[in-house]
């Protein structure tokens, strides 16, 4: 994992040139040729979790290149700590395809991708995930929906896919 303010000139090999003795980035998506300087300075205010590039106004923001979110929330765990936005989402294992899991995440697909380590088949799914102002408050209010209707064990719930889908759209 790299930190904020770390260069990774390793990830700019291949769009480097040189020219008159100095070195340039060419873009890969515009074909833009820039100073590889300016280019290293424009990218250390910029944040990169598995090397997609993750806006500002997201709640982990902070620059640099992280593998996952959770790297990013713990070097950022005052961000984590403070900002309640997220996400709360239903995901589910094909071999259990009627327990359905009702959790919270700053992201989702960033929580299936840890939450496989789990299974040596890699196969958990995510049904359906909403954006929340609060993704404490929501998933509370959701474990109390679904746990009003349906057998619970922890976060897990006997449902169907249908009913997990319908009643998350109903706390959105």
């Amino acid at each position: 994992m790299a930190k904020a303010g770390q260069t990774h000139t390793k990830a700019y090999k291949t769009n480097i040139i040189e020219e008159n003795g100095k070195k340039f980035y060419v873009g890969a998506s515009d074909g833009a040729k820039r100073s590889l300087a300016a280019h290293m300075r424009k990218n250390t205010t910029r944040m990169f979790v598995n090397g997609k590039y993750i806006p500002k106004s997201h709640p982990l923001h902070k620059a640099g290149r992280y593998d996952s979110f959770e790297d990013a929330a713990f070097s950022s765990l005052k961000n984590y700590k403070t900002n309640p936005r997220g996400q709360v989402y239903a995901m589910y294992n094909p071999a259990w395809p009627d327990w359905i899991k009702i959790g919270k995440a700053v992201d989702a697909q960033d929580r299936l991708k840890n939450y496989q380590t789990s299974s040596p088949l890699r196969n958990y799914k995510l049904l359906m995930a909403i954006d929340v102002d609060n993704r404490n408050e929501k998933e509370a209010e959701a474990h109390v929906a679904f746990g009003s209707q349906f057998k619970q064990r922890n976060e897990w719930f006997k449902c169907s896919k249908r009913d997990a889908k319908k009643i998350l759209r109903g706390i959105e």
